[in-house]
């Protein structure tokens, strides 16, 4: 706090961030949204794969929330999916594991880290995005998934909250197999 009231500015990079500023902190924040090359994603070429995909993208950590998807992917309803899960972490081996047991491993890919240049394509060729992240400042992938054109489901929390009112964007509250699979319309 101290340092925060002796800065002469104080950035945010989403209005949920702000508000968290001005909760937690009590001092005012001026929002500038983190920057994003918008054409780089809009005229991606689309990856093709034999199935159509679901994808998720991110460091792979526990509250990132991958688990739920890969849940999700049991789900009559996924039936005819594959999830791309593009990132590494700590959580990959125990994602492996949740695959195993809902009896997907043979429909999840771990792609790993997914160079930049193929990174735009990934998303224009995706059927739909997820992102079910516990509390994210502002939401990079959902912003970049969009400018793919590849909509998205996002959790209701933290700034993902922001981006469920846009175009492409799906809330839910929580993320159990029904709710990740229906898109929150169940």
């Amino acid at each position: 706090r101290w340092a925060l009231r002796r800065a002469s500015v104080v950035i945010a990079v989403s209005e949920w961030e702000r508000r968290q500023l001005r909760q937690d902190f009590d001092v005012e924040a001026q929002v500038i949204p983190n920057g994003l090359d918008i054409d780089r994603f809009r005229t991606a070429t689309p990856e093709s794969r034999e199935r159509p995909y679901l994808l998720t993208v991110g460091r792979l950590v526990e509250y990132k929330g991958v688990q739920h998807v890969v849940r999700a992917l049991a789900n009559r309803r996924l039936a005819e999916f594959r999830l791309v899960v593009a990132g590494s972490g700590p959580y990959r081996d125990r994602l492996e594991a949740i695959a195993d047991e809902e009896g997907v491993a043979d429909r999840v890919t771990f792609a790993g880290y997914v160079d930049d240049d193929r990174l735009p394509g990934l998303y224009a060729g995706a059927s739909v995005f997820l992102s079910l992240s516990t509390v994210e400042a502002y939401g990079m992938t959902v912003a970049e998934s969009l400018a793919a054109g590849t909509p998205c489901v996002g959790r209701e929390a933290g700034a993902l909250s922001d981006w469920v009112s846009h175009m492409g964007g799906v809330g839910i509250s929580g993320p159990t197999p029904e709710a990740v699979a229906t898109g929150g319309t169940a």
